[in-house]
């Protein structure tokens, strides 16, 4: 906005807001007219917008989540809005999705270990397990989705990557006196942001659960995926997991 006007400029334009009334011309509009103001708009209270759609006979008010006054913050809310209101349909947007290898790891009775330790040991031991997880994570290629207290969850572009790099970080947990456990599965997730979501993810976490301290566990997709890598399993049997359709297979990644 400074590179819009001069200072001066600026001034004559915010005295120029308040003298601006169109009330009296409102009526004379006979088009369909779309009103978009934002809910908790901080430069024009939402009660303004309210009164422009009142006073044109075919207005239609939709109120827009928010606070910012600018047309363009989340511009896609408006596009959206005009698009229905020109052509009485919505465009549906696909959710951004993409196929990744999704690990889950948890440290094994870390609620015992915690209160064993007390707060302030237990939370050096966590910073040195997050530096450890976070190591393996870029010697590997892995991405980082977030942690999970005493976990991680993150993704790999390649199932073989994400079980040496699972594998590689149990092992080295020895180093800090603690076992973790691991889960993996290879599927579509749905890209949230900074996040992911999906059902994949929900059978990575299962998978997780399921797995025995120091031991990574994965689906069969993902031992399918590997085939002729080198990497063994041992057939950990079929499993219900909870919330997921029917019954898993999963393995057991030999030391």
């Amino acid at each position: 906005m400074r590179t819009g006007t001069s200072p001066a400029g600026a001034e004559a334009l915010i005295r120029l807001y308040p003298e601006i009334d169109v009330r009296s011309v409102l009526a004379t509009i006979t088009q369909p007219t779309l009103v978009l103001h934002r809910r908790d708009d901080r430069v024009a209270p939402f009660a303004w917008g309210r009164a422009i759609a009142a006073g044109i006979p075919k207005a239609k008010l939709v109120e827009i989540p928010g606070a910012d006054h600018l047309p363009f913050y989340k511009s896609e809310e408006i596009v959206d809005e005009i698009e229905e209101f020109m052509t009485g349909t919505r465009h549906v947007h696909e959710p951004d999705r993409m196929l990744a290898t999704v690990m889950f790891t948890d440290i094994v009775d870390s609620t015992a270990r915690a209160s064993e330790l007390g707060d302030t040991d237990w939370r050096r031991l966590l910073e040195q397990h997050d530096a450890l997880m976070r190591r393996e994570l870029e010697r590997h290629r892995g991405r980082e989705v977030k942690t999970l207290g005493d976990g991680f969850l993150a993704t790999f572009d390649g199932p073989a990557r994400g079980i040496r790099r699972a594998r590689s970080a149990t092992e080295a947990m020895s180093e800090l006196g603690i076992e973790i456990r691991a889960g993996l599965h290879t599927g579509e997730v749905e890209v949230i942001g900074d996040d992911i979501g999906g059902i994949a993810v929900n059978i990575g976490a299962r998978v997780g659960s399921a797995a025995g301290p120091g031991e990574v566990l994965v689906s069969r997709t993902v031992t399918d995926l590997v085939a002729g890598s080198g990497i063994e399993f041992t057939d950990r049997g079929t499993h219900t997991l909870k919330g997921v359709p029917g019954d898993w297979q999963l393995y057991s990644v030999a030391a």
